[in-house]
């Protein structure tokens, strides 16, 4: 059986839909987006003349910048060292502490209301802070060194591994807690048998990701004295040695990249 389509009315076919106005709250949002930014670069005295008229009085570190000391990289073999061990120890200390804060976190492994919003709040201040902030609180605590990079590192982590991998609880699949809570199993063992299988390969990939930045953050951390690599980019800038700077860049991003592409294969491997 054929379906007979009736033929458009006269004067009809080329009938569209109006487009819909523009609401007036996305020209207000529009113009004061517009006014925020111009206030905050008359705030600043915000000008790009200088970029212009100085050029060229920076051009002598630009050459030795596109000079590097390729020999310098070797020379600092027990920093860069120092900075692959800060980097695994605060992923393994950091990754474990969030790990357990996560449990906490989640209403599916904490059922107390007060104490699962008392952990929740305590991790968002642990987040609010940086890395670097957190360097140099523990450089002023326990002295310039490794040992104030890991515990700066290890909060840092801590901090984001909480927040995935609770979120990573509450999206779980509630018939295996059923089935333990039926069971008679307490708040450990629900964790232990009926969530944990389920979080630990999404646990497992945020671990890789915290190391891949630890990579980075240790460098940055140390920057303030934090042990690693980053002690003696910090020197090289103090002795304008920007041929040795330079070339401490260049292997720090070949390093993060192989990290990065290395993590990347074992991710997805394991989810």
């Amino acid at each position: 059986m054929t379906t007979v389509i009736p033929a458009p009315r006269p004067g009809t076919a080329s009938r569209r839909p109006v487009k819909p106005r523009a609401p007036w709250t996305l020209w207000a949002g529009l113009a004061a987006a517009v006014v925020l930014t111009v206030w905050a670069g008359l705030g600043i005295e915000f000008t790009l003349v200088p970029l212009f008229t100085d050029f060229g009085r920076g051009w002598v570190v630009i050459e030795q910048f596109l000079n590097p000391n390729w020999g310098f990289i070797f020379q600092v073999g027990n920093a860069w060292f120092e900075t692959l061990a800060i980097a695994v120890l605060a992923s393994l200390g950091g990754c474990l502490l969030g790990l357990i804060a996560a449990m906490l976190a989640s209403k599916v492994t904490l059922s107390n209301p007060v104490a699962h919003q008392i952990v929740k709040w305590t991790l968002s201040v642990v987040r609010s802070i940086p890395d670097i902030g957190y360097a140099f609180l523990f450089v002023a605590l326990v002295g310039v060194g490794s040992l104030a990079g890991i515990l700066a590192l290890v909060m840092f982590n801590l901090g984001i591994v909480a927040k995935l991998t609770s979120e990573s609880i509450d999206a779980v699949d509630r018939g295996p807690i059923e089935a333990v809570d039926a069971s008679g199993a307490n708040g450990i063992d629900r964790a232990r048998w009926a969530v944990y299988p389920q979080v630990l390969p999404n646990f497992l990939s945020y671990s890789l990701y915290v190391f891949e930045l630890n990579i980075r953050a240790s460098i940055v951390i140390g920057l303030a004295g934090a042990g690693g690599i980053g002690n003696v980019i910090i020197v090289q800038l103090g002795r304008f040695a920007w041929e040795n700077v330079s070339a401490l860049f260049i292997a720090t991003f070949v390093v993060v990249l192989l990290v990065d592409i290395a993590s990347q294969v074992v991710r997805r491997r394991i989810t």
